[in-house]
């Protein structure tokens, strides 16, 4: 064999070999793509069927943010997809709703919610007050349903439920292993329809049980009266809806033509709504751009200062402000603006702590988020979220009042009243005393309780 024919031999042999190695490697290449091309596509299929990505495009979004890693959810999923035995029993799309009900959970507020399409259809209605039941919020509880808060003149009320109280049996049915809204579902009825309730107070040594008409009430957002025998006023605010602060201001205007000498305000079980109202109620009381309440936002940039709009003098009358355990939200607003300008004595229980803001979002597929986007402060920039207003005097109901229908809280409050007007007329008197001497150093009116304390 002459040299050019093992030269030509060699130099295809070299370029075989170099055809398989680079063909071998891009084989290789290609299989690893295609593997993770099917990955992937696998992976976008996981996420598709429990979000329904391609009906809400921002959901992508989620998985794009480096700082949220969601390697051990999705490691979790595909075992209980492959290993759970009942997993052919499950529905996609109920995983993702348990599974966004518990993001929102994690934050550990009460008032921050996440709610399926059913669940936020049944709040809706709820929030619409078109139904008739014993007009009591509450909230799921192993045992049953714990009262949370109760609506002024309900049939809860009546029959002394309270709040903390949980209502384990309705008409025999055990709510425990109900959901919240299956639950309320069996207490809810038809107006002047019966139903029996069985009852855990922790402080009893037996169940309670009680037999409630449901009802369908209407409560009016004012309702203003003389004191019989006194020459005190009582104002009851039960809601702040848009007309409150005219209804109010009416009466109002009614009570400067008698001239009374106090006024009992009762804030109990009212649980606030329209913020603008009692901003309005509070513009009475307060110099023109006094600051009454400050709603702070995530983004300082979005904080909102409320101020009162008085046009002319506020008007100076010795005040009593009563609350209870279920004044929330724009009621502790009003207590508290009060409070901060000494403006009145703060009488009753601590009240509920409602001082966030909440906002509704609604999903794609009709669930809802609401979410806590801002928190109200006093104009002394007081919180109390979970807090509560203190009473000044604290008035708590005993054991025998329910049965005799005697409003402890009320008759203390006026007592409270009666002095206070003494001492705030002691305090008039020296100040037009040192007024038409030229003395300086004016007696504080607003600050007369303090002294009596």
């Amino acid at each position: 064999m002459n040299n050019k024919k093992i030269i030509t031999i060699l130099s295809f042999f070299i370029i075989f070999l170099t055809s398989f190695i680079v063909w071998y490697n891009v084989s290789i290449m290609a299989n690893n793509s295609a593997n993770s091309y099917f990955d992937n596509i696998n992976f976008v299929k996981n996420i598709t069927k429990t979000s329904n990505i391609n009906n809400d495009p921002s959901i992508s979004s989620i998985f794009a943010k480096k700082d949220l890693n969601l390697d051990n959810f999705w490691k979790a999923y595909n075992i209980i997809s492959k290993n759970y035995y009942s997993s052919d029993t499950i529905k996609q799309q109920d995983l993702a709703y348990w599974a966004t009900k518990w993001l929102v959970e994690s934050l550990w507020d009460k008032f921050s919610e996440f709610m399926p399409p059913e669940e936020n259809k049944q709040f809706s209605q709820a929030l619409s007050w078109d139904f008739e039941w014993i007009w009591a919020v509450v909230d799921k509880n192993e045992i049953g349903v714990i009262v949370d808060r109760l609506i002024k003149w309900s049939p809860a009320l009546k029959n002394d439920i309270r709040k903390w109280d949980i209502i384990m049996k309705a008409n025999d049915i055990d709510l425990s292993k109900l959901s919240l809204y299956d639950a309320v579902a069996k207490i809810k009825w038809r107006a002047g329809t019966k139903v029996n309730l069985v009852i855990f107070r922790a402080w009893e040594k037996e169940l309670l049980k009680k037999e409630v008409i449901r009802e369908k009430i209407t409560i009016p957002s004012v309702d203003s009266k003389v004191i019989e025998k006194t020459n005190l006023w009582y104002i009851a605010i039960n809601i702040f809806w848009e007309n409150t602060a005219s209804e109010f201001n009416i009466a109002l205007e009614d009570l400067k033509s008698k001239k009374v000498s106090g006024i009992i305000i009762d804030l109990r079980d009212n649980w606030g709504w329209f913020l603008q109202s009692a901003v309005d109620i509070l513009s009475n009381f307060t110099a023109k751009w006094k600051l009454l309440v400050t709603t702070k936002y995530k983004n300082s940039v979005m904080n909102n200062y409320y101020y009162s709009d008085n046009m002319g003098d506020p008007y100076k009358i010795p005040l009593v402000v009563l609350v209870n355990e279920n004044t929330a939200s724009a009621s502790e607003i009003t207590a508290g603006a009060l409070r901060d300008y000494n403006l009145a004595i703060i009488t009753g229980k601590k009240s509920y702590g409602k001082w966030s803001v909440q906002e509704p979002f609604d999903l794609w597929d009709g669930s809802m988020l609401k979410l806590t986007i801002a928190k109200w402060y006093t104009p002394k920039d007081y919180n109390i979220d979970k807090q509560g207003i203190k009473p000044d005097v604290e008035i708590d109901f005993k054991k025998e009042d329910i049965a005799n229908k005697y409003d402890r809280q009320l008759e203390e409050s006026k007592k409270i009243l009666e002095k206070f007007i003494s001492i705030w007329n002691i305090a008039a008197t020296v100040n037009q005393y040192k007024k038409e001497n030229n003395l300086s150093d004016s007696w504080s009116l607003s600050g007369t309780w303090n002294i009596w304390q």
